[in-house]
Formats: structure tokens, sequence, C-alpha cells
């Protein structure tokens, strides 16, 4: 997978459950909180876009878990993305830093809604250019 992004995070203690694991609704936080940090590296404010009436939200998301994160595991949330039609898709995969063994893999997909409706996104067609593959 070529990914264009990649974030360093490090898992804190209250994000486990009674099994000393990362609870799986974290592993959503951190897939958005890369999303949103990828975002803000290319110049484009997250609250920003909603003033002007601008919403990307996730339409479906998908989920493979392969190996849990315990706390204080470092890891690294990686991402490459495409379009398909109006939807953006996120290739979002977490590798445990100490091994580099996948923690889990997901698939996101977002779509935009602008001043209420779903639409195609001019600005997130222009932003994103440069990291799709264009063959």
């Amino acid at each position: 997978m070529d990914y264009i992004y990649e974030l360093k995070m490090k898992v804190r203690d209250y994000e486990c459950d009674l099994q000393g694991i990362v609870n799986n609704a974290n592993y959503q936080h951190y897939l958005e909180h890369t999303r949103h940090e990828f975002l803000s590296s290319t110049g484009v404010s997250f609250a920003a876009l909603h003033e002007q009436g601008v919403d990307p939200v996730v339409a479906r998301i998908n989920m493979a878990f392969k190996t849990p994160l315990k706390s204080g595991d470092e890891f690294v949330s990686k991402l490459a993305m495409k379009k398909e039609g109006i939807k953006y898709v996120f290739y979002q995969d977490i590798f445990r830093a100490s091994d580099n063994k996948v923690a889990i893999k997901a698939v996101v997909e977002t779509v935009c809604v602008v001043n209420g409706r779903l639409s195609d996104s001019e600005l997130f067609d222009n932003v994103f250019a440069p990291y799709l593959d264009h063959e």
C-alpha cells in the first residue's frame, strides 16, 4: 500500500477495557483523528469547513482487528486514499510501533454534505488531487 500520511500515537490507559486491550470503539477515534490531522496537513480546517457549510461525513466503515494494542503501546496510523464517484475512500492501517505488527486494517468511505445536501466537493477534489492516483 502506498501510504500518503502517517501519524504516531500512544495508547492511553482509559482507552483499554477489562481485558487490558484497546476497546474496539477507540480504534474509530484513532482513525478519525488521523483523517483530521491529514486534512489539517493540507491546510484545511475541519471546523472551518463546517462554518462554510461543508461537512465531510463517514458513510461506511469496515474494520478488521488483527493484533490488540495495550496501554502504553506506541503505534503508527497510516492512510491512503482514492476517489470513487462522489466518495473518498480512506484505507487506514494501524501498526504497533514495537514490532510493526498490524493492529487493524480499515476502509472508511466518506461523502460530503454541502449546505445540507449530499454533493461532490470541488474543494476536496482540489485539495486531494496531489494524493490521488491519476492512472
